[in-house]
């Protein structure tokens, strides 16, 4: 509800709404309570004005004075008795002229009677009206009266004070008014505490504010690179965004998963178990009938109450992909910074022998840097083809050279490039964590060294990463590949695991020797090159 351009607050349109209707109903039903209680009344006392009136009219008394035609003090007594026990207004009998045989006035008595509404009754009816007579305006009752062999000999009308049925009415509409009074005084705290009450279910949010939020969460949802779908607490599927669609269509599932279970549509979500057991699970391996994904599932609590599970997953692909760049890009920082060292101190010693003129030294001196840098470059570059792995090795060579590690590479075939991104981004992994724990090994050794092998026979690279440290404490060997365990303190004993995850997915295997003498890795997985058509 607005007027012009401003909005109403929800609070207030609630508590207007609902005090409305409750107005509304009640004045509407008021209305027809009163009139049905005034003609209830009416009613009421007319039907007891005609009880009354029947009774004179058959009275022996009242029918012997008719036929006598005798207007004595006989029946004024008896039907001024009767009025005063009934609170009628009067009680007159009449001949069939419409003369008086009683009258609560006695001077009256023997006058005809006034209203104009008694002709019918001379005429054998019976029947209420209202008129006005010598006591004012009154409600009567007119019944005929008939002596033994049905003859009509006069009539009885009993009248009752129009103001005292207006008083019993309006002590009738008292009622109903302050019935009406106290509904509307209810209905309108009631109103408020229910609008109290919506208004702390939506957080004191109006309703453009919802709607803004609604849009912006769907725009949120629909703008993350990850699948995102939602389950209530009965496991039906209640939120998917386009991701989710996209992924779900890409494995061949109906597009369409709203409304559906969870463990029908999608048997490997796990949800179901997070609903039974509220327990978050972060980076979990899946699949969706067969396409690879990394998931994560979290329970929804709401009000300590568990309200449904909410699980992201992004296709494991696009995540290897993504980590193979991220790998690359740190491999070449890595190269960068050790050769930006490198240069460095060349800069300072082609600065000392300039100032100290030694210009044939330095040709010299410019010359071996020159070289070596090429022959670095190209016989890593023509025993492993694959560029990924051959820039991180050289990156390799020089931390190496910067840390005076002797790093030995040995390639007893030339390694060809594969086309399977995979498959170099676990090699990076398996080379990457066993060199960096093999000049962790020998950082504290006065000699220290480090020998690479890699072998390959065609069907089969053979990865051997050898260092003279002082070995692997045997506490620790049978659990060296849990994520738990690491000789480098907190934080750490992710790399083996990494190493053992990607030997895994390369259908691999993986072994270790150690002594006082240093520690040996070897790990063997199947390898052929791929060439592109």
């Amino acid at each position: 509800m607005n007027f012009g351009s401003k909005y109403l607050p929800l609070r207030t349109v609630i508590i207007m709404l609902v005090c409305s209707v409750v107005i509304i109903a009640l004045v509407i039903t008021g209305v027809l309570l009163i009139n049905a209680s005034t003609e209830s009344i009416e009613h009421h006392q007319g039907e007891k004005a005609m009880s009354i009136a029947q009774t004179v009219s058959i009275t022996p008394l009242v029918i012997e004075a008719l036929e006598k035609n005798q207007r004595g003090r006989d029946v004024q007594s008896f039907t001024r008795n009767i009025q005063q026990e009934t609170n009628m207004l009067f009680i007159v009998v009449m001949d069939m002229n419409g003369i008086r045989l009683s009258h609560p006035d006695p001077s009256r008595i023997g006058k005809r009677f006034i209203g104009g509404d008694e002709k019918e009754v001379l005429k054998g009816k019976k029947y209420t009206s209202t008129a006005e007579g010598t006591l004012g305006p009154s409600l009567r009752a007119f019944h005929p009266v008939f002596n033994e062999s049905g003859k009509q000999i006069g009539a009885v009308s009993v009248g009752i004070s129009l103001q005292s049925v207006n008083e019993a009415a309006n002590k009738r509409k008292k009622i109903i008014f302050t019935g009406m009074g106290a509904g509307i005084v209810i209905g309108m705290i009631g109103a408020i505490i229910l609008a109290a009450n919506i208004n702390r279910i939506l957080f004191g949010l109006e309703p453009a504010a919802i709607a803004s939020l609604l849009q912006e969460r769907n725009a949120m949802l629909e703008s993350v690179r990850e699948g995102i779908i939602a389950v209530n607490n009965k496991a039906e599927i209640v939120v998917a965004n386009a991701e989710a669609i996209k992924i779900f269509q890409k494995a061949g599932l109906d597009p369409d998963p709203i409304g559906k279970k969870a463990d029908e549509y999608l048997p490997k979500s796990r949800l179901v178990r997070i609903l039974q057991s509220p327990k978050a699970e972060y980076d979990q391996e899946s699949d969706i009938n067969g396409l690879p994904i990394l998931v994560n599932r979290v329970p929804i609590i709401l009000n300590g109450k568990l309200a449904g599970a909410i699980s992201t997953f992004r296709d494991k692909t696009e995540m290897k992909l993504l980590a193979e760049q991220l790998t690359g890009i740190k491999t070449y920082a890595d190269a960068l910074r050790a050769q930006t060292h490198e240069f460095m101190n060349t800069l300072h010693v082609i600065t000392g022998m300039v100032h100290m003129k030694e210009y044939k030294e330095l040709e010299s001196y410019l010359r071996k840097q020159t070289k070596l840098y090429q022959t670095e470059s190209s016989s890593i570059g023509h025993i492993v083809k694959d560029p990924v792995i051959a820039g991180f090795l050289l990156s390799k060579r020089s931390y190496a050279r910067e840390n005076k590690v002797k790093l030995n590479l040995e390639v007893t075939r030339p390694l060809p490039a594969s086309n399977n991104h995979e498959m170099t981004h676990h090699i990076i992994t398996i080379l990457g964590n066993l060199i960096e724990n093999a000049f962790d090994a020998v950082k504290e050794k006065h000699e220290k060294r480090v020998d690479i092998t890699i072998e390959y026979n065609g069907f089969a690279c053979t990865i051997t990463v050898k260092d003279n440290g002082e070995g692997i404490p045997l506490e620790i060997r049978n659990l060296l590949f849990d994520q738990t365990v690491s000789t480098k303190g907190a934080n750490h004993g992710y790399g083996l695991l990494n190493v053992k995850k990607s030997v895994q997915s390369l259908s691999g295997k993986i072994s270790f020797h150690t002594s006082n003498e240093g520690t040996v890795f070897k790990v063997v997985f199947p390898y052929r090159e791929e060439r592109s058509e």
